[in-house]
């Protein structure tokens, strides 16, 4: 299934500038003025029916502002209109992000990764996240080896077997991270989702590939051995509603869009940038996200091996939703724990009402998935 987005969008009018200007002076106190006009004690009555009158132009304007706020038509600005967001069992709990050290042996970097699980458990992490590619080197040459049918069971798919029965024992909910998928004849970069039963919530397949060249810096093309993903991932869990992206994905800011209008709590992003985008763009366009969509992001990268063929930035992080980064760390193998508290977000969206404030009148996301099947 394919995922479309449709933006109209406009400028301002300068005649929309001087209106703010001319408003703005208005507000602005200018009592200095009033000593050039005879000063008259007003009687009572004057002053209730002035009051009276200030009332009803006070009242008159609200209305208008209300007019005008629906006249933008902000609930059309999403199609299908956003959803509101549910109300998890668990609002406020501890986050558990495992930067790992990745080898080429799997079955070691499978024993680690449990260790690393059960390190952040008894943390009090409730929602733990691994990294992209945790199982694997990152690199094309490694990904065909290292792939795992997930859809065939554990014994197919050795990596996964250990998130369900760790998630299971732990009675925790688990971000997989990624890991190399076959599916048939085609390879995905694929994150699991268990819940603390330990059953399998959701797979996301990474969407958009990252297929790069800066030259003299990175090049790299994984769509010479991965498929790209069809299909934007929600999922319910005890500790809310995630959307899940894989690293490149985090780039495009409309699937993050559209997983606040489905009224996602938080986006994870498993990934691994590399030395010359992870210092440029990893916090910004964590943070990004974040902002603009008033929820928590979470990201979770591999450790870095500068000796590996493809060097991760690592600074794993947690950014709240007004932008704000709750915890990072550098780039050395380790486990952040932090706190997470959905009641931020309400308090963010009242402070800052985006959503009624939107433009449907002038622009619109469409959600080519959820309007296909209504």
């Amino acid at each position: 299934m394919r995922i479309g987005f449709v933006f109209l969008s406009s400028t301002l009018s300068s005649s929309s500038v001087i209106g703010s200007s001319i408003s703005r002076s208005i507000v602005r106190p200018a009592p200095s003025l009033l000593l050039h006009f005879p000063f008259h004690i007003i009687p009572n009555r004057t002053t209730t029916r002035s009051s009276n009158l200030q009332f009803s132009a006070r009242t008159t304007r609200t209305a208008s502002v209300s007019s005008m706020a629906s006249s933008f038509k902000p609930e059309q600005a999403r199609v299908p209109p956003a959803l509101q967001l549910p109300s998890p069992s668990i609002t406020k709990f501890k986050i558990g992000l495992c930067q790992l050290a990745v080898t080429s042996d799997k079955e070691r970097n499978i024993i680690h990764a449990r260790t690393a699980i059960e390190e952040a458990a008894e943390k009090g992490a409730k929602l733990v996240v691994l990294p992209e590619i945790w199982n694997s080197p990152y690199s094309n040459d490694s990904f065909p080896i290292y792939a795992e049918d997930i859809d065939a069971g554990s014994d197919a798919s050795p990596s996964t077997a250990m998130l369900s029965e760790v998630a299971q024992l732990l009675k925790i909910t688990i971000v997989g991270g990624s890991i190399p998928e076959r599916s048939g004849d085609k390879l995905y970069n694929t994150c699991c989702i268990f819940d603390a039963d330990g059953k399998l919530k959701a797979k996301h397949r990474k969407i958009h590939l990252f297929d790069i060249d800066i030259p003299g810096k990175i090049t790299f093309k994984e769509s010479k051995t991965l498929t790209a993903g069809e299909t934007p991932t929600v999922v319910d869990t005890e500790v809310g509603r995630i959307g899940i992206g894989i690293c490149y994905d985090i780039r495009f800011q409309e699937l993050a869009m559209i997983y606040a209008a489905r009224g996602a709590h938080l986006i994870c992003y498993p990934g691994a940038f590399n030395m010359t985008t992870g210092p440029l763009h990893w916090e910004l366009l964590q943070r990004a996200r974040a902002v603009d969509n008033q929820l928590y992001v979470a990201t979770c990268s591999p450790a870095r091996d500068a000796g590996a063929g493809y060097v991760a930035w690592g600074h794993s992080t947690l950014v709240g939703p007004f932008g704000e980064v709750l915890a990072t760390t550098e780039h050395d193998e380790t486990i952040i724990i932090s706190e997470i508290d959905y009641s931020q977000i309400e308090l963010r969206r009242t402070n800052l009402p985006l959503e009624k404030q939107r433009r449907g009148d002038l622009y619109q996301l469409v959600d080519v998935q959820r309007s296909s099947s209504q």
